[in-house]
């Protein structure tokens, strides 16, 4: 009996060896990665350092040109706006003088005088009251009417107020056209009223 004891003590003593330098390589490994733990550490943060400073560089040069792209892109939408501005601008003047066109072409249809035409009329009839008022002031002066229907007033008050009686027109005269003898006569229509 002794002898299988002898092998069963040698299986024991060779487990507890075995063990042992398991437990001792465990902690030669341990002290390893306390040892080398903060050598790796360190160099784990300058790496992270560099790369932090490589990332915030990159970063920069990203952030430029985004801001860069930012000020062309909005510089080309101000130059679009200003053209579309111009056009639209354009179109709103054509649309304006088409309207105006219309407008004055229909009250030309219906018979109403233009800007224009009033201007001349108006101008005309200054110049015909200055004539009439040159031709009754020597006849005032003198004391005899020289016109029938009126009573001898100076052009001033026949230009700023109202007779009692309307005024004929004047005779027709040579080389007149019909629209002038017609606008002349509506003209002293006009006044009496």
């Amino acid at each position: 009996m002794a002898t299988k004891k002898k092998p069963e003590n040698d299986f024991k003593d060779e487990l507890k060896a075995n063990a042992s330098k398991v437990w001792l390589a465990g902690l030669g490994a341990l002290a390893t990665a306390e040892e080398e733990g903060g050598k790796l550490f360190r160099g784990l943060v300058k790496k992270g350092e560099s790369y932090e400073k490589k990332g915030l560089a990159q970063f920069d040069r990203l952030k430029s040109k985004v801001e860069d792209a930012a000020a062309i892109a909005k510089e080309r939408a101000g130059e679009a706006w200003e053209k579309v501005e111009e056009k639209v601008g354009e179109k709103v003047e054509e649309v304006e003088e088409s309207w105006d066109e219309r407008v004055v072409g229909a009250l030309r249809k219906i018979g109403i005088p233009s800007k224009n035409e009033i201007a001349n009329l108006t101008r005309r009839v200054e110049e015909l009251t200055s004539l009439v008022g040159k031709k009754l002031r020597p006849a005032a002066a003198s004391g005899t009417s020289g016109t029938s229907g009126t009573s001898g007033k100076t052009a001033k008050s026949a230009k700023g107020t109202k007779t009692s009686k309307p005024a004929k027109p004047a005779a027709k005269a040579k080389g007149r056209t019909k629209a002038a003898n017609k606008s002349a006569k509506s003209t002293a229509g006009r006044r009496t009223r």
